[in-house]
């Protein structure tokens, strides 16, 4: 056995069979389906990400409205006097 040179790997020799060996028949329309079920699914995605999108401003717009409305920053006034003394 030369250093160079190694046993074939049976894996390989399996690989190299099924490759070689006789393709399988693929159905004629394969890349119309292909290509509808991608329009399809680009469709989804992207009325899914402008339905997220819209109903991410709702509720932006919404928390605008409120914090406006209720000023949650501010403070409330003292609801209670300080005793009067030294009257």
């Amino acid at each position: 056995m030369s250093a160079g040179r190694r046993d074939p790997d049976p894996r390989e020799e399996q690989v190299r069979r099924m490759l070689d060996g006789p393709h399988p028949v693929l159905p004629p329309d394969l890349a119309a389906q292909a290509v509808r079920r991608g329009g399809r699914r680009l469709r989804l995605r992207r009325a899914a990400n402008r339905t997220a999108g819209w109903l991410l401003a709702v509720v932006l717009v919404a928390f605008l409205v409120w914090a406006g409305v209720e000023q949650p920053w501010a403070t409330e006034p003292a609801q209670v006097t300080p005793p009067l003394e030294g009257w």
